[in-house]
């Protein structure tokens, strides 16, 4: 049996999805919840199997209520409440662990068929929905990498680059036509506008952060 949390402001949508629901054997509704406090509250008392989620909740919304929820529940699911299916919120959600969703509109049977797909572990969420997504997440990592090394100088990132190729300072210097004191000098520099300590957190900074595609233009790559 599943136990479900129903979490929504407006009670009648709340006691609409509870009657429905007590018409299935398979379905059991141990709590409600009317904003994000209460939601968490009642989750980590009944430790619901599934908690079903409006998306725009007064105060703290759908998304921050999942994320609570999840830190210290992850194995709970979260299904997404929403009037829209383009909600804008629910890219957010599903990006903060949310299961999938359902439509305010759906019919008892669709809903019914949700949760049940839910117990066998089947996620819910719409294929252009999840390209959507994973466009975002894609975007999101972009962005995080183009920024990576935003505080850097052209000559800083050239000489993290040879670090994470594990040159030494002296071999640095020589490469570009510096003294072994000036390159030491931009190490520190990289390391302090990196919030890093040593040169091995630097090269695994430079690797993991794709250095090489973010090579000044008069920068060989090889």
């Amino acid at each position: 049996m599943l136990k479900i949390l129903l979490v929504d402001d407006h009670e009648v949508v709340r006691l609409g999805l509870n009657a429905l629901l007590s018409n299935y054997p398979g379905f059991e509704v141990v709590a409600e919840a009317a904003n994000a406090d209460e939601a968490l509250e009642k989750a980590e008392e009944y430790k619901p199997d599934v908690i079903i989620m409006d998306v725009r909740l007064p105060g703290k919304n759908g998304i921050e209520a999942t994320k609570n929820i999840l830190k210290v529940l992850p194995d709970t699911k979260v299904i997404m409440l929403t009037s829209f299916a383009e909600d804008e919120l629910l890219f957010d959600a599903i990006n903060a662990g949310a299961y999938g969703y359902v439509l305010k509109q759906i019919g008892s049977d669709d809903l019914i068929r949700s949760l049940e797909a839910i117990g066998r572990g089947e996620a819910l969420i719409d294929p252009a929905m999840t390209q959507k997504v994973f466009k975002r997440v894609r975007e999101a990592s972009r962005r995080a990498t183009d920024e990576a090394f935003s505080s850097l100088s052209d000559q800083e990132i050239r000489i993290l680059a040879l670090i994470s190729k594990g040159h030494t300072n002296k071999e640095i210097a020589a490469q570009i036509f510096l003294s072994e004191k000036t390159v030491r000098n931009y190490v520190s520099s990289i390391l302090s506008k990196l919030n890093l300590r040593t040169r091995s957190e630097a090269a695994a900074y430079a690797v993991t952060h794709d250095i090489a595609d973010h090579l000044p233009p008069t920068i060989q790559k090889s």
